[in-house]
């Protein structure tokens, strides 16, 4: 790269190296700036250059905005039924945990929540957060993403789904209580109103259909958030509405700030 002097005033700048001295007064060379004091001046500005150029100093990071406030009610998805459209895909795993990504995050009375995992069966090796209770529906492998944006007009959830039987319907509601090897543990679904109604006003149902890839969507909408502790995981059943063999689990950290 070239450095160039950076000085103050009027006048052209001129590169560091590569210029051709003056004849002094005294039949010497000398510089073309004004006196010794602007070399220490040019230098220290090329310096300065220089770091900048090389990224020392100051960093930027960036931000992935948080989405828009909820706006309405139930869930729907782009194949019809009850999941949904605009949720994120799944994207597998940070490098510290292959089978879990988590980002929490808030500002200005809202919360944006994103928890990732990879599917395996319960006693694995690697230890997951996202169990499979039945490989032929969920098979080991197939990945998750939820996502959770609470604001002061409700709460929005929307989930992303990769790897399982293409063409297939699931159902898929939140839970009360983190996953364990018994698809059980999970608990019932998570109500608004307690012991009240099943159904996709009172609860959070995120059915969604695959494509051909075996991908899936689903995404739902309530005017009502989270109480704190209350809602824990996800249940992926073998059919779609309010019942269905439990397939597969995956614990997510549902409360109002990100906490399982």
């Amino acid at each position: 790269m070239t450095a160039w002097m950076v000085r103050t005033g009027h006048g052209p700048a001129h590169p560091i190296s590569g210029g051709r001295p003056t004849a002094g007064p005294e039949g010497g060379t000398r510089s073309r700036g004004r006196g010794t004091s602007r070399v220490f001046g040019a230098l220290a500005g090329a310096a300065a250059l220089l770091t900048l150029a090389y990224g020392a100093g100051v960093g930027v990071a960036a931000q992935e905005p948080a989405p828009a406030a909820p706006g309405g009610h139930g869930a729907h998805d782009s194949h019809g039924g009850h999941g949904g459209h605009g949720g994120h895909g799944a994207h597998g795993a940070s490098a510290a945990d292959p089978s879990r990504a988590d980002d929490v995050a808030g500002a200005g009375g809202s919360s944006w929540m994103r928890a990732a995992g990879v599917f395996s069966p319960p006693g694995s090796f690697v230890p997951s957060d996202a169990l499979t209770y039945d490989t032929r529906l969920v098979p080991a492998g197939a990945r998750i993403e939820v996502t959770r944006f609470t604001g002061p007009s409700g709460t929005r959830v929307g989930a992303g789904l990769h790897g399982l039987v293409p063409g297939r319907a699931y159902g898929m509601h939140v839970h009360t209580s983190p996953c364990g090897a018994d698809p059980a543990a999970a608990g019932p679904h998570y109500q608004h109103r307690p012991s009240a109604t099943a159904d996709p006003v009172n609860e959070v149902w995120l059915d969604f259909r695959t494509d051909e890839d075996g991908d899936g969507r689903a995404e739902a909408v309530q005017d009502w958030n989270f109480r704190e502790g209350g809602a824990r995981s996800v249940i992926i059943h073998d059919r779609q509405g309010g019942a269905g063999e439990r397939a597969a689990c995956f614990t997510v950290p549902f409360g109002p700030e990100g906490s399982v």
